[in-house]
């Protein structure tokens, strides 16, 4: 794949060159005239120079402005992991312009992170006991509200993301206040590493806890003039947890009494957790479109069978009976060849035929940004297959791309519809 740009390059070169040179004869002097005559090289050096200058002059990546969609979905992740975007008014005002100037038309920023809520909760003071997330940045002011106020001033739609889904930090407030919510593996261990930090899991099968996620939704939606709402890869449980004793009886009482197999990837066993994880689905987009019919629910998770196998996810199934209405994909690779395989896979090209499908790049992590020419490949790669748009992970790492953003989005673009 690393000869494309090349080639594509080479292309533009003779997209100018041929016709340069067919009329080139015209441009020196008969070789009859007293005047002394250009050398061919010469000429093809001048035909070869002014055809470089041209290209230069096209966006990167091969695209010409008229090529550019008219409709593009291009969003960003505003997240409080390694971003200080959400911290203070003055960081959210000035990120939300710049994000305008450079033609974004959306942004996902996280509203449940880290185990508490990052808008003032009415429903996380009664259960966690705090109202907002206790970080100094985040007192005496409604984030979520300045958001959708400043967003819907500058263009931007603004669709609230649930990024720790049922998840938590081992040590949170929630954790402790509600040991009884928690789900383990068969050995009665709860804690799931996420790179450095140990992690618990709500358990998406107890009615406490679907009813928590759900009173927090419909906060949201029936306060917030919202367009839309995302959850993510975290609106799931990893497949090695479910053996608490509330799941174990739940599993015996629709087993005869038989408890759950000792496999976490026993083909039933996966089934059962997962269609229990589609009925919440479920009922939290009938929660959302009862309080505000034309918010948006939105989804950003892995790929088919990474997020079935191993997150119990059947988001194919969520996205054919309709309750899913707009896909962002993750798809982090550096790798352009895998990156392009990944964008062909059956369900992802089946569910494009259903409504608007994005794909999540990777900008970058902590001290670890993606390469711009990476970023420009993958952007190219998905204009070239007719997807609806891309959106980056995350706000911070796009500081001082400003330059290959204004190249990848010259101008602005409507967001796609379902």
């Amino acid at each position: 794949m690393k000869s494309r740009p090349v080639f594509s390059t080479l292309c533009q070169v003779a997209r100018f060159l041929v016709p340069l040179w067919a009329i080139a004869p015209c441009l020196r002097p008969d070789r009859r005239s007293p005047l002394r005559p250009t050398r061919p090289w010469r000429t093809a050096l001048v035909a070869l120079g002014v055809a470089l200058a041209l290209l230069l002059r096209l966006p990167l990546g091969g695209a010409t402005q008229a090529a550019l969609p008219t409709t593009e979905l291009r969003g960003v992740w505003l997240t409080n992991i390694d971003s200080e975007v959400l911290f203070s008014s003055d960081r959210l005002t000035d990120g939300l312009r710049r994000l305008s100037r450079l033609h974004f038309n959306t942004i996902y920023p996280t509203v449940w992170n880290w185990g508490h809520t990052l808008y003032p909760s009415l429903t996380a003071a009664r259960v966690i006991g705090q109202e907002v997330d206790p970080h100094p940045g985040l007192q005496q002011r409604d984030m979520l509200d300045e958001a959708v106020e400043q967003g819907h001033r500058l263009g931007l739609e603004v669709i609230p993301w649930f990024e720790f889904g049922f998840m938590a930090p081992a040590d949170s407030a929630l954790a402790q206040r509600h040991p009884d919510w928690l789900t383990q593996r068969r050995d009665g261990s709860q804690v799931v590493m996420e790179g450095i930090w140990p992690r618990v899991w709500m358990n998406p099968f107890h009615p406490e806890v679907q009813q928590f996620i759900l009173d927090l939704v419909a906060e949201i939606a029936a306060n917030y003039d919202i367009d839309g709402l995302q959850l993510d890869d975290h609106f799931g449980l990893p497949a090695e947890l479910g053996y608490d004793p509330y799941t174990v009886k739940l599993y015996q009482q629709e087993h005869g009494g038989q408890s759950p197999p000792a496999d976490p990837y026993d083909a039933e066993w996966t089934r059962w957790r997962a269609d229990r994880i589609s009925a919440m689905l479920v009922r939290l987009f009938e929660t959302v479109k009862s309080r505000r019919p034309d918010c948006l629910v939105a989804l950003s998770p892995n790929t088919k069978d990474y997020a079935y196998r191993h997150y119990l996810q059947d988001w194919t199934s969520w996205e054919r009976r309709g309750y899913v209405e707009e896909l962002i994909i993750q798809i982090y690779r550096d790798n352009i060849d895998s990156f392009a395989t990944e964008l062909n896979r059956p369900e992802i090209l089946a569910a494009r035929s259903h409504i608007p499908v994005a794909i999540g790049i990777l900008a970058g992590l902590k001290d670890r940004p993606a390469r711009p020419e990476v970023i420009r490949q993958q952007v190219f790669t998905v204009r070239q297959q007719n997807f609806a748009g891309v959106s980056f992970f995350f706000y911070e790492t796009l500081d001082g791309r400003d330059r290959t953003l204004r190249t990848l989005f010259p101008r602005a673009a409507q967001r796609p519809r379902v």
